[in-house]
């Protein structure tokens, strides 16, 4: 059975819980199928996913995604039992292994074993899930005695599991029950749709039937100058980190990748953000008319992805927001 393929507003909608709320209710109404949440801080992501159950019938919610750090898996079983309740339109689960930034950072957690933490967070979070009683001793982790009533199959959430490079893909498609990439150059889609596939023939699944969810930073415009620099102010310092600068590197933009470390370094923020190019930045956002951005979408959705998050470049509230969801509206395109 194909994937279907999905259109997703991105979540939240800024600080004031009302306004998501709000923009889920307007994208149930304008054709999109979907509405995923960052996990970055406040507005807390699965709390506020809570908050969505009145308005949540006929859309799909997701979580892209939970750092497997700050939240045991028996919390992430126990949050994922009551949203599956809660959410009329389904819910899916997003695991990952976040950043040093914030992990380390923010939280004061050491960034250890990412793949071996992920995966057998999601072998006990599903475990738990099917109402099994814990008995785990596990690299990383451990839970004994733990048991929750299970859902129906119905409503139970799917765990979708984020991924960079080969290792975490192909993990991710072993283990999980989706696949979600973010910030990747275009070129880098193919060798990451390999290792997709590599994972998940390893447990015996059909690499096409995986879902494949992607957050795609998206701004309708017609100046592209200040889309790319507003781009670049907001993503150098992604890049610096090691986990998106490895990726970078490994995407085949390894000169960019040293330089943004260099410049990090030297708290140089002309030269970290001088690194990611106009052309290289086209390779990751999508920037441009409507009609240019659509055309991006289709292109990805070509080469493998499923579900499209679009995440605007542009401030709460301001017409670029309005103008780019508008642009992926039921009545203004289908893929």
């Amino acid at each position: 059975m194909s994937v279907a393929r999905r259109m997703a507003v991105t979540l939240p909608a800024g600080p004031a819980i009302a306004d998501t709320i709000e923009r889920v209710a307007w994208a149930k109404d304008n054709g999109y199928q979907d509405a995923w949440f960052g996990d970055g801080g406040a507005p807390d992501a699965l709390t506020t996913a809570a908050a969505l159950g009145p308005v949540s019938d006929g859309i799909r919610i997701g979580c892209a995604v939970t750092p497997v750090y700050t939240r045991t898996p028996a919390v992430l079983a126990a949050t994922a039992n009551a949203l599956g309740q809660i959410l009329k339109g389904g819910f899916v689960m997003g695991l990952g292994s976040s950043s040093q930034t914030m992990m380390t950072g923010w939280h004061g957690l050491a960034l250890h074993k990412p793949v071996t933490r992920v995966k057998n967070t999601a072998l006990m979070v599903r475990s738990m899930l099917k109402g099994e009683k814990s008995d785990f001793d596990l690299d990383v982790l451990s839970s004994h005695g733990y048991r929750q009533f299970p859902l129906p199959h119905s409503v139970t959430p799917p765990l979708y599991l984020a991924a960079l490079r080969p290792k975490m893909i192909e993990m991710a498609a072993e283990y999980g029950d989706g696949v979600i990439f973010n910030l990747w150059p275009k070129g880098a889609l193919p060798k990451m749709m390999d290792h997709v596939r590599i994972g998940a023939e390893r447990a015996g699944k059909d690499w096409k039937n995986m879902e494949i969810v992607n957050r795609a930073m998206v701004l309708v415009t017609d100046d592209k100058e200040d889309g790319r620099n507003r781009f670049r102010a907001s993503f150098a310092p992604y890049y610096a980190t090691p986990v998106y600068n490895k990726f970078l590197a490994w995407a085949g933009y390894s000169d960019a990748a040293n330089t943004i470390t260099e410049g990090w370094a030297a708290k140089d923020r002309k030269k970290t953000s001088g690194a990611l190019s106009d052309a290289l930045i086209d390779e990751i956002a999508i920037i441009g008319t409507a009609d240019e951005c659509r055309q991006r979408i289709l292109e990805d959705a070509e080469g493998g992805v499923h579900t499209h998050i679009i995440a605007p470049l542009a401030a709460p509230g301001s017409e670029e927001l309005k103008n780019t969801f508008d642009a992926f509206s039921g009545a203004n395109f289908s893929l």
